[in-house]
């Protein structure tokens, strides 16, 4: 595995980071939001279950995207 320096400032790339906003989106458009721990765990066990394969496929092609842009933009999300 090799090991890409990564640029003060960088944003995080991580792709779960996108997995946790799709998650809190679909808790907070639910019309009875959990009120419970038990009823959240099951609430985000449910949308885990209902999350489509195509926004975990799309996250991990568009890393190289991602890594390289950051890098172009000396560890900005974007390049200036």
């Amino acid at each position: 595995m090799e090991r890409m320096d990564w640029p003060a400032r960088s944003p995080d790339l991580n792709p779960i980071e996108h997995v946790w906003d799709f998650l809190g989106r679909r808790l907070a458009a639910r019309t009875l939001p959990p009120v419970t721990i038990r009823e959240l765990r099951l609430a985000l066990q449910d949308e885990w279950a209902a999350m489509p394969q195509q926004l975990i496929d799309t996250l991990i092609l568009s890393m190289g995207r991602r890594c390289e842009t950051c890098l172009a933009g000396r560890g900005r999300s974007y390049p200036y």
